[in-house]
């Protein structure tokens, strides 16, 4: 799990689970679950120490628009889930909002997001070092900066893999080199 080690804290219990969706990949690599769908999908069902600050942090991490759940690019809700046992639960979990899906997602088939990231690992995770530092330093730069870029070969593989973008006199972050710098921060 992502973000299984910054929570483990905070973690009482968890056991594999199933939920009922689907599951798109992003452009960047990673996977999404959408409550839409009939897939059964494998996952953890983790169980926390109840503590409000976290609760708002990770809605703040997802993404959680409270004021209008639409503007969000997540969702809570709550949602009943199979336990391996066979037992039903119900749990908070984070949708994606369907809304904000791009037609670049891909749906992956029967919901098996595991092999789909063993088959093709997330693009954070296949970019060479000296990719992720250009990629965090253009990131990081304010405003109009010119972050110079002197190795020709790595300018052609950060556009190849549409990261950056060519605004003439600098170079900068294309939406998906945006995603990427926000999964590597």
């Amino acid at each position: 799990m992502l973000n299984f080690e910054k929570l483990k804290n905070f973690i009482v219990s968890y056991e594999a689970a199933t939920i009922e969706g689907s599951v798109y990949r992003l452009p960047v690599g990673f996977p999404i679950y959408i409550d839409q769908g009939r897939d059964s999908i494998l996952g953890q069902l983790i169980e926390l120490k109840m503590d409000e600050t976290l609760v708002t942090l990770m809605d703040s991490f997802h993404g959680v628009h409270f004021s209008d759940a639409t503007k969000g690019l997540h969702q809570r809700i709550t949602k009943t889930v199979q336990k391996i046992s066979g037992q039903l639960e119900q749990a908070q979990v984070y949708v994606f909002n369907p809304k904000k899906l791009t037609k670049s997602a891909q749906l992956i088939a029967d919901g098996l997001w595991k092999e789909s990231l063993n088959q093709n690992p997330p693009l954070t995770q296949q970019l060479t070092e000296k990719q992720k530092m250009y990629v965090l330093k253009l990131g990081a730069a304010k405003g109009r900066d010119i972050v110079p870029i002197q190795d020709l070969t790595l300018y052609r593989e950060l556009m190849k893999l549409e990261l950056i973008v060519d605004k003439g006199r600098r170079l900068a972050l294309s939406s998906l080199g945006k995603d990427v710098y926000n999964h590597l921060t």
